[in-house]
């Protein structure tokens, strides 16, 4: 703020009724005070220019930040359009493996992997349980009779290429979906990165914007401050010149007086002369002065 208390107030009295010499000492004042005033509203002006570049400075970035959030966005779509249209194509070619598996009848009974698991759990109850003779022959028909239906299978699973080929098609399908889904993922977490970052930034140019402003008002303030010292400072210029020409005509009458009396004098002088009588050195002086010998 302007400190006011340093401020020169001038009125129509000071003007009408101060000295030359105090009008002159408070021009100087007027100007002095002028002259700070201008300075600190020049310096304020610099410090609300460094502050608006500054905002401008945080609003294009932000404006980076949106478009490179604008561009991460599009290519979450873009991906998301591939990995729907990957899913469904996988999900079609799934329907496909079920409904071979269905015609070949493996969609019914235990997989290989139960199957397996059933033969491993035989073998070792057989190796870890004391079992009469009978009991051992029963378990050993079981685990037979589950290798043979393993085998079977198998042999059914292995003899269908085309329901190889369409499995491990619809898993690479799958495989490739979820790539354009991790990249969604990744994506994504990449534009709302620069989305929190363009709102900080948007943020930010706000805080300063205001600062800017309230410095602008603080320039305001000490210019408008300067241009009244100057009005001031001028009108007290036109004063003392008032002055001075006042003076100055006060001496030229002053002069003009003289010189009438002065003239008058050595009119009465001359016709003195004139009738004779005798002029002393300074009476003939005076005419000398006045043009009249």
């Amino acid at each position: 703020m302007v400190d006011e208390s340093k401020n020169i107030e001038l009125t129509e009295d000071d003007l009408e009724n101060k000295s030359k010499g105090q009008l002159i000492k408070m021009a100087g004042q007027l100007r002095d005070r002028r002259n700070e005033l201008n300075q600190m509203a020049s310096e304020r002006a610099s410090k609300r220019d460094d502050l608006n570049a500054k905002t401008r400075e945080k609003v294009d970035e932000a404006q980076e930040h949106r478009e490179k959030r604008d561009e991460l966005n599009e290519q979450v779509q873009e991906h998301k359009e591939n990995r729907n249209e990957l899913n469904a194509e996988a999900n079609e070619l799934f329907d496909k493996v079920e409904k071979l598996k269905s015609d070949m009848e493996l969609d019914e009974g235990k997989d290989l992997e139960e199957l397996e698991e059933e033969i491993e759990e035989l073998e070792f109850k057989q190796q870890t349980e004391v079992l009469s003779s009978e009991e051992e022959k029963e378990l050993i028909e079981k685990i037979e009779s589950k290798r043979e239906e393993y085998e079977s299978r198998k042999e059914k699973l292995e003899q269908n290429e085309d329901l190889e080929e369409l499995v491990e098609e619809a898993e690479e399908v799958r495989s490739e979906a979820s790539q354009h889904h991790q990249k969604v993922t990744e994506l994504a977490d990449k534009a709302q990165e620069h989305h929190n970052q363009m709102i900080e930034a948007y943020r930010e140019a706000d805080d300063i914007r205001d600062e800017a402003d309230e410095m602008h008002e603080k320039f305001v303030e000490a210019q408008e401050a300067a241009d009244q010292h100057h009005e001031d400072f001028v009108r007290v210029q036109k004063r003392l010149r008032e002055l001075d020409k006042k003076e100055e005509e006060e001496r030229k009458s002053e002069r003009d007086k003289k010189k009438e009396e002065a003239k008058e004098e050595a009119e009465e002088i001359y016709q003195k002369f004139k009738e004779g009588e005798t002029l002393d050195t300074e009476d003939l002086m005076k005419l000398q002065k006045t043009g009249l010998l």
